[in-house]
């Protein structure tokens, strides 16, 4: 029989998975501008539905089908999910030696991965972007881009970056946040930038559903992180631990940089130091132990908040809500960091962190990794982008008038706010 407790275990943690999307489109939407917010949130909500359908259809069967003998694609023959009750119901007769949980259970795990990964990506672009072009690009991405990263990474013996490279990722450095992080920015790149770009503060339009986002995805980041376990054991409760210590520590290292740089904290820090610092202990959370988790956490903040506050305004790219500066540099910190602090008799691989061996072979693999990412979704991102430019006649972005009046009536005939009559 399946082991109850682990098969409870990741039931749950999928559940938790699943919540964090909803509560990244409160964390949106509060970051973005009054008039905006129904688009910045129905663009994540979509995600959900998108994300449902080709993850069932094709995604899963593409990440995680097949032998494992190609080191960048699964396979076909799970397309559709189809003979999954047949199969459910001969693993129930007949358990895998080394089954501890049903294999469908893992389908929407992976699935709820696929989503807040997708859903990260659409901060980048709020305020100009066609919802229909951010519609046709997921579709397209969720079955190009993330099945084969997932099964680089993910795929077991034979996978490009996880087998072959070496690195380590533990719950998606590599998979999640650079992934999304990067195709954010390339998306803002292609689609422009917003009017006033610059020249004008962009506030954030409702704190409070920026607190109430961040504690939804601080909650769900527990199953997202001690669930990458597969199991009800003690690295299961590290991972968790290290979660729960690093976000913390990322907080306050984020509100100290605040009250140095423009002499007080506030909320939306806060919240953004939060989230990075789930972000940066995302790829070690079941690799290190809770003092270094402390340590990426303090060292990803400052880093993050160099990117959003300056890099951004010096280069010029407009990532709306910092998917960019946030996921990708935190994810980038982390999982450089993990080929530091790993201990090594927790590491999938030979190898240990360069303060425990003092080889720097992990670190090397680790950077390996961080970089075949970076590559393959910037070289796919950019020719998705252009394809779905072309099929939409060259304009990613509305126009300049429905930019100006907001998208929420513009592109949705409602507003969050009905009521509201003052100035935006």
């Amino acid at each position: 029989m399946f082991d109850t407790g682990s098969t409870g275990f990741m039931i749950v943690c999928a559940m938790l998975v699943l919540l964090m999307t909803p509560g990244l489109a409160f964390f949106y939407g509060g970051l973005s501008r009054r008039k905006n917010v129904v688009n910045t949130m129905i663009m994540v909500f979509a995600v959900l539905g998108i994300v449902g359908i080709t993850w069932t259809v094709c995604g899963w069967s593409f990440a995680y089908g097949g032998d494992g003998s190609i080191p960048f694609f699964g396979g076909f023959d799970q397309l559709g999910l189809f003979g999954t009750t047949q199969g459910m119901l001969a693993e129930a007769e007949a358990v895998p030696e080394d089954a501890v949980y049903p294999g469908i259970v893992d389908v929407v795990f992976q699935m709820a991965f696929c989503m807040i990964t997708t859903a990260i990506i659409t901060g980048a672009v709020a305020g100009r972007f066609k919802f229909g072009a951010i519609c046709v690009f997921v579709a397209i991405w969720t079955i190009v881009v993330y099945p084969p990263l997932a099964h680089m990474v993910w795929g077991g013996e034979g996978s490009l970056v996880g087998d072959m490279i070496g690195a380590l990722d533990f719950a998606g450095g590599d998979v999640v946040h650079i992934s999304s992080g990067l195709t954010g920015l390339i998306l803002c790149i292609l689609a422009g930038k917003r009017r006033g770009f610059g020249m004008m503060n962009y506030r954030p339009h409702n704190v409070p559903f920026v607190a109430l986002g961040a504690a939804l995805l601080w909650f769900g980041w527990f199953g997202f992180n001690a669930g990458s376990e597969f199991a009800a054991d003690g690295i299961a409760a590290l991972a968790l631990v290290n979660t729960v210590v690093a976000s913390g520590a990322a907080l306050v290292s984020w509100m100290v940089v605040e009250r140095m740089k423009v002499g007080k904290p506030t909320l939306v820090g806060a919240a953004t130091g939060l989230v990075a610092g789930l972000v940066v202990i995302t790829p070690g959370a079941g690799f290190v132990e809770p003092w270094a988790a402390i340590v990426m956490g303090l060292v990803v903040s400052p880093v993050c908040y160099f990117a959003i506050s300056f890099c951004k305004q010096k280069i010029g790219y407009d990532d709306a809500l910092d998917a960019f500066g946030c996921h990708c540099v935190g994810g980038v910190v982390g999982g450089i960091l993990t080929g530091l602090f790993c201990v090594p008799e927790l590491s999938w691989t030979d190898f240990g962190g360069l303060l425990y061996t003092g080889d720097p072979s992990l670190l090397v693999s680790q950077i390996l990794g961080i970089l075949v990412t970076i590559v393959f979704v910037g070289v796919a991102d950019v020719v998705i982008g252009l394809v779905v430019k072309l099929c939409f006649k060259g304009k990613l972005r509305v126009s300049e008038e429905d930019e100006a009046r907001g998208l929420d009536v513009a592109a949705h005939g409602e507003s969050a706010y009905p009521a509201y009559v003052g100035l935006d």
